[in-house]
């Protein structure tokens, strides 16, 4: 049991760095595209708490604790996933699909977006690529702090 809970508390220290890189690579992206910031968090949010969101201060905090929370959560799953018997180079390639197929599956199924498929190419290269930044840096955290 002790493993367990020390993998999963070095996932969470490993998915705030992985959070850290995610927003810096969507920042980066955005001055480059001009694209605003997403509210999805803010939605998810909204959604599962059964609230009613509004434009403002208080949609920018719960999606910017949502986004966090998220990202600090799948560090856990990376750290269930480091205390099974798969090797850490097979840990994180599951843990990719993991986030970006649990997020896409959750978005459809709150209403908020349509299925992958549906959406733009630019739309979705966008999502795996900072997902991706997720994951890696998440995964290359928690290896380190083995």
């Amino acid at each position: 049991m002790a493993r367990i809970v020390g993998a999963v508390g070095r996932g969470i220290v490993a998915g705030v760095a992985g959070t850290a890189a995610l927003t810096l690579s969507e920042k980066i992206e955005q001055s480059f595209t001009k694209r605003p910031t997403s509210m999805v968090p803010a939605q998810v949010g909204a959604k599962i708490a059964n609230v009613e969101l509004e434009d403002g201060a208080d949609a920018k905090t719960l999606n910017w604790a949502v986004h966090w929370g998220h990202g600090v959560t799948m560090g856990a799953v990376r750290g269930l996933l480091g205390a099974t018997t798969l090797s850490a180079p097979a840990a994180s390639i599951l843990h990719l699909p993991m986030v970006w197929g649990g997020d896409a599956a959750l978005y459809s199924t709150l209403g908020i977006a349509p299925a992958p498929w549906k959406w733009g190419g630019q739309e979705l290269a966008t999502d795996l690529w900072h997902k991706g930044v997720l994951s890696v840096a998440t995964s290359l955290v928690f290896i380190a702090l083995e």
